[in-house]
Order: C-alpha cells, then structure tokens, then sequence
C-alpha cells in the first residue's frame, strides 16, 4: 500500500545528516556539559557552538538563544516571566493563538488576576490591525502581545514589521510563536521589532523535545525551571546535548536549503489546490491556506463538501488508504470539540463540513498528492 505522509505541521521528518550528528553526539560525546573535566567540556562546548549557529541564523545574539524542551515551554517561559517578573498586567492575543499561548495567558489570568484580551478576527482569520492599536492606546497598563506569525492550522502569516512596530510605539512587549516559521522563513531579529520568539526543531526536519527561546537581551526574563544554573541560568537541568546539536544541524540545513526547497514545496501546494478544485468544485480553502502569498507555502486547509454521515468516516477512510493529515493541530487531533481556529472562523454552513489539514515537506511529490486527490474523489464518488 502507498504511503503519503501530509501532516508535516505536526511534526516532519528527520533529516538522515540530523540523525547522522545526533547519533555522533551520542557515540561520542557523553560528559555531562556541567561537569569540568574534557568529557564535559567537550559537550559544553559542542553545546555552546550550537548556541552561536542559531544566533546567527537569526542575527541575534548567542546570549539571546535559550534552549528549552520545544515550543511549549518556550511560550510557557515567555509569557509566565513576563507576567510574573516584567509586571504585564494586560496580555493582547487572538482565540486563534496555540493553545500554548492560550491556555497559559487563561492560567496567569486565574493566578495573577491579568487582563486577558483577545482582539477580533476579520473573516479570512486575521488579526484586526486597528483594534489592536485601539487596545494598546486603552491605557497606561504595562501589556505584551502574543501573535503567531504563522498559524498552525490555517496558515496565515501575520504582518510582523507591523505589529511590532504598534507594540514599540505604545510601549508593549511583542512575543510571536514561530514553531511553524522558524526554518521555513527568513528571521532578522536586529530588524524585526520582537521581544520574544518561540520555536521547536521537529517543525523543521530535527529531533522532537528541543526548540528554543529567543529572548531579547536585558528583558529582564527570569527561569521558569529553578536547580542549576543551565542555560546561563535560564533554564536549570542537565542539557538534551544530543537534541541540541541534532536542532542545530536541521536548522543549518533548513537554511542553506531554504530557497530551493521552499519553491519545490509551494509547487507542490499549487499543485494540490489545483487538483482538489477539479476533483471537488466545491471545495472550501480555509483562512489564507489556499493562496500563494498570504498564507504559508507549506499548508491547506481545506473544507470538503461531504455530509456529516460521510464526514465520520473520512479520516478513518484515508488512514485505510495509507494517507497521513490532521482534522485539527496535533496537540488537539484527539479531542471532540473540533478546531477552536475553525470555530473561530467558519460559517455555521462550513462547519458542518469535514476540515482536513494538508501539510507539505521536501519529501512529498506530487505522485503523493495524485493518490490522496483520487482518493479524495473516490470517497466523494462512493
């Protein structure tokens, strides 16, 4: 039976020179990075050339990368610190945010007694640029924003240079959740007017359970994880060194790549769109996905005209058929309460429709796509 792997914003397969590094550091490299002698200085060393490579991908400083578990704990770091630590007492945000984000802004409302404020939504799911400049000119009160720069379930691609620029103006701090840009998009952090980014590897062809934080310099951030002094004192516990340099050898290779495969991949897109459309017409593209420049080049979300009976089956059906998507985001597939993106932005006549997510990666063709469109259209037909 084929096999199509299109949940890629779940997670991504891991490079074969990823796997090559990572089992090297494994082999060979196994002092603890904290203790003195030459087998931990070795990992200390490895760990902290890392630190200097991501920096400057992204033009920032080494000082300014923290190595954390992934994203989560990356967005949970950020914006409990800067409750806790910074004096945020009103955090702006979107209902179409990660749960990471959401979740954590909802828990700091309960423990610290913070504003929680989420700007609405035009009807493509984008955040209203002119109510979040109404909500920064609200009052005095110290306020971060947390906007995802690309969402994980539709695709779109927030205007950075210009929420960034509203936040420097009106004095509040700018976090953005990366996971699904990091890697796929070019970063200028000495440009782009962000305090705080989130990342994770495993979005970008490297191991699961290692991202970063990007934490601009003097912010004032504290840890999250109290032990040891880790991570210059960021983040306590014994490094995942074999993740690490594993994250820093598919971010140099997503990198080099990144303009070769990024056309390769949006092909693929604009293939699978074109496809759909003649297979389904009444097919639905949810959010941006379905465009070629306002939304991501490595996803779709598409809304199929099959009934709620048919819709029951559908994931079940492909599955069967050997073809990997995603109803939802991963972190939220095997809940019954559906897309809360979705929710946020479809009709009530789309939403009683099946919305399947489609993600691509270098290692699709459109042999791939061929088989999921046909088996797409032989559901319909049957």
């Amino acid at each position: 039976m084929k096999r199509v792997y299109l949940d890629n914003a779940a997670t991504t397969q891991v490079r074969e020179e990823v796997i090559e590094k990572m089992q090297e550091a494994l082999r060979d490299t196994y002092g603890n990075p904290s203790s003195t002698h030459g087998f931990g200085r070795s990992a200390k060393t490895a760990i902290e050339q890392a630190r200097k490579t991501v920096a400057k991908i992204l033009n920032a400083q080494p000082s300014e990368i923290i190595f954390t578990s992934g994203g989560t704990e990356a967005d949970n770091m950020i914006l409990r610190s800067a409750v806790k630590d910074l004096g945020v007492q009103r955090i702006i945000t979107s209902r179409i945010e990660h749960h990471a984000v959401l979740h954590t802004a909802e828990a700091l409302t309960e423990e610290y007694g913070i504003e929680l404020q989420c700007i609405p939504l035009d009807g493509e799911g984008n955040p209203d640029i002119e109510k979040l400049e109404a909500a920064l000119k609200q009052d005095d009160k110290k306020k971060l924003v947390s906007l995802m720069h690309v969402n994980n379930e539709i695709g779109n691609i927030l205007d950075i240079d210009k929420v960034g620029q509203l936040c420097r103006e009106h004095g509040a701090l700018f976090h953005s959740d990366t996971v699904q840009s990091i890697g796929h998009f070019h970063w200028d952090v000495q440009k782009a007017p962000v305090d705080f980014l989130a990342a994770a590897a495993h979005k970008f062809h490297g191991p699961k359970g290692i991202g970063f934080a990007y934490i601009r310099k003097n912010s004032g951030i504290q840890p999250l994880i109290l032990g040891g002094s880790q991570e210059r004192g960021y983040r306590a516990g014994t490094e995942a060194f074999h993740n690490i340099v594993g994250l820093e050898a598919a971010m140099v290779a997503a990198y080099e790549s990144l303009e070769e495969e990024r056309v390769y991949v949006a092909e693929l897109k604009r293939y699978f769109i074109e496809g759909l459309k003649k297979a389904l017409p009444e097919v639905h593209f949810n959010g941006l996905s379905g465009t070629a420049d306002r939304g991501t080049y490595t996803l779709v979300n598409v809304c199929l005209p099959f009934d709620e009976q048919k819709a029951l089956m559908l994931l079940f059906h492909l599955d069967l058929k050997g073809i990997a998507c995603s109803k939802g985001s991963a972190c939220q597939s095997g809940s019954n309460q559906g897309s809360h993106v979705l929710n946020e932005i479809l009709t009530e006549e789309h939403l009683k429709r099946p919305s399947i997510r489609f993600s691509f990666s270098k290692y699709n063709t459109k042999e791939d796509l061929d088989h999921v469109i046909a088996t797409l259209k032989e559901f319909a037909e049957d």
